[in-house]
């Protein structure tokens, strides 16, 4: 326990943090980091728990906060689980720490983990409520853990007011016991002009783009962004269909619509890219689009507001409080909405530069600073909540 003078010991859990894998939980996860660090709050003291190579990829954050790390390489779940409940455990009571933030969805199991404080980061309810895409063992798993980690964690952070509302709702938090902590952005600062002509040429770009940063899985719906663009495309030569992002379960179903469509020469995969790269594609891109049937957030919605770009999504889960009307919303799985509401704005100057100067106005409310105040009011809250529950 810490003396009314000295900073509470926050540590945070990144075991489940395999730098390259996890998507965009990891960008989310270590600009708050990077945000809370900026602010440097002297009423708390946080230390990271990672595995090996977050050392290499995310060297600021070692150099910002206390930084411990095991030789995992986090690739065996069983080993890095063992390696919560064992290693953290004794790492984190070594190092007396009084509050454990557990960004990566559960709780560990295991009685010496489970005696410690704790702050749940859940960054969605998709295995509870789309659990058809998810592997039976996966399926088992969370549909125990997450249950049990919500109701066994002093607060639950999300990165939504939908999914904060979900998660109370679903998994019977108290809601205020839930705390929204968004993603955030700034205003990007323009590419270089010669990035920007490198960029078209090396992925060689029609004069029109539709973008789309998403790893191929399946609540990422790629299928009927592909079905649409197939349809649009027949009339539009020039125009060129964008998806980065690694390699999913669904990318054999991918590849096939994207052959069957007969139009894959106007398709870019490019895998994953440096963000440089993506970050000129946002500004190459005509739209960019979100089809996704599911988001605890969306945050390439509101990377692509932030770029000026017209943003065509989802209007489902959290896509619509990211976009409000700074956005066109289409059901999603609609093809036929789909057409209608990117051709809207491929085919109309006016709409796209009202949709640049109101996507813009939207993502300003979203600051990483804004964030990371939330973050430590997460870890604030927690810390008054006594033994007993009461605050």
């Amino acid at each position: 326990m810490s003396s009314p003078t000295s900073p509470a010991r926050v540590g945070v859990n990144l075991l489940w943090l395999v730098p390259g894998v996890v998507g965009g939980s990891e960008e989310y996860t270590t600009r708050l980091l990077r945000a809370l660090a900026e602010q440097a709050p002297d009423d708390l003291h946080v230390t990271l728990f990672a595995l090996a190579a977050f050392s290499d990829a995310h060297p600021d954050l070692v150099a910002a906060y206390p930084t411990v790390t095991c030789g995992l390489d986090g690739q065996r779940k069983a080993e890095r689980v063992a390696a919560e409940a064992t290693w953290l455990a004794r790492q984190a009571a070594h190092r007396r720490i009084g509050l454990l933030h557990h960004a990566g969805g559960v709780v560990p199991p295991g009685a010496a983990i489970g005696r410690i404080p704790a702050v749940l980061t859940i960054h969605d309810l998709q295995p509870l409520e789309m659990p058809e895409n998810f592997s039976s063992v996966k399926r088992r798993w969370l549909g125990t853990m997450l249950p049990r980690s919500a109701r066994r964690a002093r607060v639950v952070l999300t990165p939504s007011d939908p999914t904060s509302d979900s998660v109370s709702g679903r998994l019977g938090v108290p809601r205020d016991r839930v705390l929204t902590v968004p993603h955030g952005v700034e205003r990007p600062i323009p590419s270089p002009a010669g990035l920007l002509a490198e960029v078209k040429q090396r992925y060689r770009l029609g004069r029109q783009v539709v973008l789309y940063p998403a790893i191929t899985y399946p609540h990422k719906d790629h299928l009927t962004l592909v079905a649409a663009f197939a349809r649009l495309a027949v009339d539009r030569p020039d125009l060129t269909l964008v998806l980065t992002g690694g390699p999913g379960p669904s990318e054999g179903q991918v590849a096939a619509a994207i052959r069957a469509s007969g139009l894959g020469a106007q398709v870019r995969r490019t895998g994953r890219i440096p963000w440089s790269d993506l970050q000129a594609l946002y500004e190459l891109a005509t739209v960019v689009a979100v089809p996704s049937r599911f988001e605890g957030f969306g945050a390439p919605a509101l990377e692509a507001m932030a770029s000026g770009v017209p943003v065509v999504a989802s209007n489902t889960t959290a896509l619509p409080w990211v976009l409000d009307d700074a956005g066109i919303l289409v059901p999603p799985g609609d093809v036929d909405g789909w057409v209608q509401a990117l051709a809207s704005v491929l085919d109309d100057p006016d709409r796209q530069r009202e949709l640049s100067d109101a996507g813009r106005l939207r993502a300003d409310r979203f600051g990483w600073r804004r964030a990371g105040t939330a973050l430590a009011t997460g870890y604030r809250r927690a810390l008054a909540i006594g033994e007993d529950g009461g605050a």
